[in-house]
């Protein structure tokens, strides 16, 4: 499951999605999206630039670059132009089904008991002569007016992943490790994650819980329900960010996890008593 919450001026854009195999081409507009991914994956921008926040690290990727980026992990991206350039990106996954068959037929070969995990975030690869040759071989699909085979993409993530697994072979016990998640805490989770724009079944499901057992365990933790301290919780960092009287109101929005401003400027009169418009003017000097 991939979980993209955006935000742009026009909403213009083109996506493709080829059995897993994702081409997008953005106009001339910044985008800005919250990227969440249940499986691992690798982004390529063929053109234009991106900008991976991870709260704590910045990572910037040019043209003819390429980021792996770990599965059930978190980011924002900005993607935009550059050089006259549109934004545009192949994103490649790599879901477990298709990890396990891999595994069968390569992965165990290339795991060494004393082999190091990769370390999580996000990671800018180097250019090598196979992911570069892979990618060029996507190109001609990109325009959508030709579709390639459910096999011949099948055969294309293979690639993608040999690719990789000669790049670290720390990729290897970091991609084939199939045991089963674990509950999280909770209240640890939604704190560092409030500001993303995720709804409670995306928490439930990055917690290792069902939404029934998300919600039974919540009870034990808090006296509300995971829905109002989550608004609780974006609205009150709203107002510190207002108070601090330099960004927009809709950026600010957007930063703290609402993706409608209307139900921002609501909910926060609900909290306050004062809409955000007057909250900033009363923090004016």
């Amino acid at each position: 499951m991939i979980v993209e919450k955006e935000h742009d001026a026009q909403n213009e854009n083109t996506v493709f999605n080829y059995n897993n195999v994702f081409f997008s081409l953005f106009f001339d507009n910044d985008r800005m999206c919250v990227h969440r991914c249940a499986e691992f994956g690798l982004n390529y921008v063929l053109s234009g630039e991106m900008m991976l926040d991870e709260g704590g690290r910045q990572l910037h990727v040019g043209k003819g670059e390429c980021v792996f980026v770990p599965r059930d992990h978190t980011l924002t991206m900005y993607k935009q132009p550059k050089n006259g350039e549109r934004y545009q990106g192949i994103f490649v996954t790599f879901t477990r089904e298709f990890l396990r068959q891999m595994y069968e037929t390569v992965g165990a070969s290339k795991i060494s008991p004393t082999t190091p995990r990769i370390e999580k975030g996000a990671i800018k690869l180097p250019q090598t002569v196979e992911l570069k040759s892979f990618f060029v071989s996507l190109e001609p699909y990109f325009d959508g007016k030709t579709k390639p085979g459910d096999d011949i993409m099948r055969l294309k993530q293979q690639e993608a992943l040999l690719a990789l697994l000669h790049i670290d072979p720390r990729f290897a016990p970091t991609m084939f490790d199939f045991s089963e998640p674990w509950k999280i805490d909770i209240l640890d989770f939604m704190n560092e994650n409030y500001m993303y724009n995720l709804t409670i079944e995306d928490m439930a499901h990055y917690t290792g819980r069902s939404l029934a057992t998300f919600k039974r365990d919540f009870k034990k933790v808090s006296d509300t329900t995971p829905e109002r301290w989550l608004t609780q919780k974006r609205l009150q960092k709203a107002y510190e960010l207002i108070r601090e009287g330099n960004q927009k109101m809709v950026d600010i929005c957007y930063k703290v996890g609402f993706k409608n401003p209307s139900h921002f400027s609501t909910a926060f009169k609900k909290q306050y008593g004062i809409t955000p418009a007057t909250a900033c003017e009363q923090s004016l000097p």
